[in-house]
């Protein structure tokens, strides 16, 4: 488990992350999210201890990272896929880094091969494209078969097949027990991949939920009805709690109440109904409204 408590990093006036507390459980998949300068990147160097906390503490399973006496085996880390030796051959640099922990050169072969770079193994890391530099960068998270993983942005220039590998990958670790952290931009993938969002803003947690409790949270369901009598459907299923559009004649934009009960009503009173959709907002949805107030860098719609 990772665990932050009131997590503080100040760089001279500005504070990168405010006091911050959360727990990263395993047996899930844990997203990390947040706007360029959230404070996400700065969180993940105080986990793995590149920075220290100017405050406040970050443990895993108890312990500080600069402690641990085999990193390698207890914590998996990918933070910058292209930290390689330029220089040597992907099979080669794994090698090195199974020199430091006493690790058989057999696993190297193993995690080359659960990565797919068997084709690439002799080729120079810095030969290799952005898809397969994020590759090696996860065969050397793997190296040391660590119970924890903090992957940040591990579908970076992958291909469909491999953005697919990776989701599958991750959530197989953590169905074995592993606590897994993953930072991601891509919404579509996080919300197929994650079970739990941790969202910072301007060095804050701005929320820590499960995927299905920040959505609900934080989007609304709208339904959308056209009918010959869609008037009459409107006052039927009008409420306090329940707001109606309408666009245009005949077509319904409904929100707090379900599909199904609208379905019904129309059907007890033998209103005919052309269509009858509902749409249940997304993971990015939830996380544009929860941030909205906390992107540093603000963008203007274009005409």
């Amino acid at each position: 488990m990772i665990v932050a408590e009131a997590l503080t990093k100040r760089y001279g006036d500005k504070t990168a992350v405010d006091g911050i507390d959360f727990a990263v459980q395993p047996g899930k998949v844990t997203g990390f999210l947040g706007p360029n300068g959230a404070g996400k990147s700065t969180t993940m160097r105080m986990i793995v201890g590149l920075d220290r906390p100017t405050s406040g503490r970050v443990t895993i399973d108890g312990k500080d990272y600069r402690s641990l006496r085999s990193p390698l085996t207890e914590v998996g880390i990918l933070l910058d896929a292209k930290a390689v030796h330029t220089g040597r051959s992907a099979r080669n640099h794994l090698r090195a880094m199974a020199a430091t922990h006493g690790i058989p050169r057999s696993r190297v072969d193993e995690v080359i091969e659960i990565t797919g770079l068997q084709s690439v193994a002799r080729k120079r890391a810095g030969k290799f494209s952005l898809g397969m530099g994020q590759r090696l960068g996860i065969a050397a998270a793997l190296l040391g078969d660590p119970r924890t993983l903090i992957l940040d942005e591990p579908v970076n220039g992958l291909d469909p097949e491999g953005v697919r590998w990776v989701r599958q990958f991750v959530r197989a670790q953590a169905a074995e027990g592993r606590t897994v952290l993953l930072s991601s931009h891509l919404m579509s993938e996080m919300a197929l991949t994650a079970d739990r969002v941790i969202v910072l803003g301007r060095g804050s947690v701005l929320a820590d939920a499960s995927l299905d409790e920040l959505v609900h949270a934080w989007t609304t369901t709208t339904v959308t009805v056209r009918s010959p009598r869609a008037a009459e459907l409107a006052q039927l299923v009008a409420d306090a709690d329940v707001s109606v559009t309408s666009a245009e004649p005949g077509l319904l934009q409904i929100t707090g109440v379900a599909a199904s009960l609208i379905g019904d009503t129309a059907a007890a009173h033998g209103i005919p109904l052309h269509e009858l959709w509902q749409r249940t907002g997304s993971l990015e949805d939830a996380y544009l409204a929860l941030t909205e107030g906390a992107v540093e860098y603000q963008t203007k719609g274009i005409a």
